[in-house]
């Protein structure tokens, strides 16, 4: 029998993360959800520059920390397909009234 001790790093998980947080995958989708939303912010809004970038740092910020984060600890996108998935598999149970 062999008794070797192996000692796992404490950042083990953190291969594939940025900045050891965030997934790859849930930054790009943030990146996809606050790049549209940060343009027509800053291009339609009828405000000054510096109104301009307070209104959009409200929306984005969080909008951003959303996709970051995700629902539940899956992505966005992983998460709306198994909603779908589930919305489209679900029955509806019914009571008929049967006797006893």
């Amino acid at each position: 029998m062999n008794n070797e001790t192996y000692y796992i790093p404490a950042n083990f998980t953190d291969a594939g993360r940025v900045m050891g947080m965030f997934e790859l995958r849930n930054l790009v989708e943030a990146v996809i959800l606050t790049l549209p939303v940060l343009y027509f912010c800053l291009v339609l809004l009828p405000f000054e520059l510096t109104t301009k970038i307070t209104v959009t740092l409200i929306i984005v910020v969080p909008l951003g920390g959303f996709g970051l984060m995700g629902i539940s600890g899956d992505s966005l996108t992983r998460w709306v397909g198994i909603w779908w998935r589930w919305r489209r598999a679900r029955r509806l149970m019914t009571y008929r009234g049967g006797k006893s």
